[in-house]
């Protein structure tokens, strides 16, 4: 059986999204073929062997610092203590020249910055630890969106009109009123203004009119800059103080902690002048105390500037179209293979965080409702961007389809969200995997690979050959499993909710090597019953209400997926 270490959370913005991903990922390993091993990794960079009870928390804040740490007005993360090593509270901070004593094979659910920009793909490799995904050089061009559309326009992939602005740029240009007048003319109306190093679309805004009050504020989100006036602040009421450092605090919508306060003055001609710098604030009531000290007069302001600001930003021409996500993985051949794309609706124009990752503000059709031919050449384009960017194991792809069919593919990812609602278990779904099946293939392929590389591939085979083995053993000597018929729908209101319990036991189940789970879904009404066995990629759809229309109808356009990745399936 091989240890995986899962590594979770970590120090980008999106570390509670990795979280989350985290724990999918320890509930959904086969437990017959593989023991999984849960890696927290804190925002101050340390390597916590977590005890099991934590996995299950809400969030990174609702246990770490702990409780006794935590200050009264506000949730903290740890960097806001920087001078306490808190650890030892959550479980056992190991070093990476221990890892081989706690496990064999890391796989990886970070995101963002240290996750997934090549920097633990090298720690790992330094230190011959086979781990999941992408390698070093395709990992620092997904995570970076100014490299991605230069090499997008050099391999002749269509992209909109863009460009990069820096911050030095822009501070000297912004006030002299002709930036904005400039950029539309470079790009048009209506553009989107893109934080390049980051992702689940933290720091994206879209600016729809010439407006250089609105201008300026989208681009300050995306440099991760905070401004307040001194009239703002000291018109605000208690309740409306604490609700805007909470919101700082957050690092999913504000630029979180810590972070570099100064005291500007603005002229009545719009120009300005830096007062004084008070350098880092770490803790949220501090920069309280402060605002309230130095706020005094109404034409004073400050400006608050995450350590972790991006420098320069991508602006570019939106497109309008269906927007979709596609998985791309690598064949028993070492040839990209695309999943199934998945359509994206949303209520607002961006896909920002709250509506990828909140119930209800969005929704996930798969397959994207288009003609076949015109999935196939999604299909087509995202694994020839897989290629261009020297992607292995796996790759998430994002892009549009204008009116005219014309492709635009703008944001290669080489860490998939995994939470159970991602595009990577729905898509994997679509060809007959359940989660468990898949994170089985993607750990196998990711062996493939990485013994495809000079460096300590002896050993890699040697846990491939492993794997291999125990599959072929559960294959033919499987002991005979407790069927289980998990029930979920309903037609209460409640109905959604107890699809989302169900998907968890049946997730439980399956990875268990105990039980077979066998998904049932309840619709009708209470004169008339209707249950329905339900396959794997119609489980997965985002409610209980997509089921029960799906269900009656079980046509789908990705015959052609299915026909391809049949090899997979009888591999796992």
């Amino acid at each position: 059986m091989l240890r995986i270490g899962i590594f979770f959370g970590g120090q980008s913005r999106e570390r509670e999204i990795a979280f989350a991903g985290g724990r999918t990922v320890y509930d959904n390993l086969n437990k017959e073929l593989f023991e999984p091993v849960p890696i927290f990794v804190d925002s101050l960079g340390n390597f916590i062997l977590l005890e099991w009870q934590y996995i299950y928390k809400g969030t990174i804040r609702d246990f770490y610092p702990p409780a006794s740490h935590q200050p009264k007005e506000f949730q903290i993360y740890i960097e806001s203590l920087p001078d306490k090593d808190l650890s030892h509270t959550i479980g056992k901070k190991i070093q990476p020249s221990e890892f081989k004593q706690y496990f064999d094979v890391a796989f990886l659910a970070l995101h963002g910055s240290q996750g997934e920009d090549g920097a633990i793909q090298g720690l790992l490799e330094w230190y011959d630890i086979p781990y999941t995904g992408c390698g070093i050089l395709p990992s620092a061009i997904g995570v970076n969106k100014t490299v991605q559309a230069d090499l997008l326009a050099q391999y002749g992939f269509k992209r909109p009109k863009f460009l990069t602005l820096t911050k030095k740029e822009y501070l000297q240009n912004f006030y002299k009123g002709d930036i904005l007048e400039w950029l539309v003319a470079k790009i048009g109306l209506p553009m989107v203004i893109k934080a390049p190093n980051q992702g689940s679309s933290i720091g994206i805004s879209i600016l729809n009119e010439k407006d250089n009050h609105a201008f300026h504020e989208l681009i300050c989100k995306a440099f991760f800059i905070e401004e307040i006036s001194g009239r703002k602040w000291k018109n605000f009421s208690r309740e409306q103080k604490w609700a805007y450092i909470t919101r700082l605090t957050d690092i999913r919508e504000g630029i979180g902690f810590p972070l570099e306060l100064r005291l500007i003055a603005q002229n009545l001609d719009g120009t300005r002048k830096e007062l004084q710098n008070f350098g880092l604030i770490y803790h949220p009531e501090t920069l309280w105390q402060k605002l309230d000290e130095i706020l005094v007069e109404n034409h004073y302001k400050a400006q608050m500037t995450s350590i972790s600001s991006e420098e320069s930003i991508l602006i570019e021409r939106y497109i309008i179209g269906k927007e979709f996500s596609c998985i791309v993985i690598e064949d028993e051949n070492g040839e990209p293979l695309a999943l199934p794309p998945t359509e994206i609706l949303k209520k607002s124009d961006i896909f920002d965080y709250r509506a990828k990752y909140l119930p209800g503000i969005s929704r996930k059709i798969t397959p994207i409702d288009l003609p076949t031919e015109q999935i196939e050449a999604i299909r087509k384009e995202c694994c020839r961007l897989f290629k261009a960017i020297q992607a292995s194991v796996y790759a998430r792809i994002d892009g549009f389809i204008n009116a005219l069919g014309e492709i635009y593919l703008n944001d290669p990812n080489t860490t998939s969200g995994m939470l159970p609602s991602s595009f990577f278990f729905h898509q994997a779904a679509e060809i007959g995997l359940n989660p468990s099946q898949f994170l089985t293939y993607i750990i196998r392929t990711s062996l493939a690979a990485r013994a495809k590389t000079p460096k300590n591939n002896y050993a890699v085979k040697q846990f491939l050959e492993k794997l291999d083995s125990s599959i072929e053993k559960q294959h033919t000597h499987s002991t005979p499993k407790t069927r289980v018929a998990v029930i979920m729908g309903g037609y209460s209101s409640e109905r959604h909710i107890s699809v989302e319990s169900g998907r968890n036991i049946y997730e439980k189940l399956a990875s268990s090597g105990k039980y077979e789970p066998i998904p049932v879904f309840l619709t009708g009404n209470a004169q008339n019953h209707e249950l329905y066995l339900l396959p794997i990629n119609i489980m997965l759809k985002d409610n209980a209400d997509d089921i029960a229309v799906q269900v009656q109808d079980t046509r789908h356009k990705t015959q052609d997926a299915r026909h391809e990745t049949q090899d997979i399936r009888h591999k796992i």
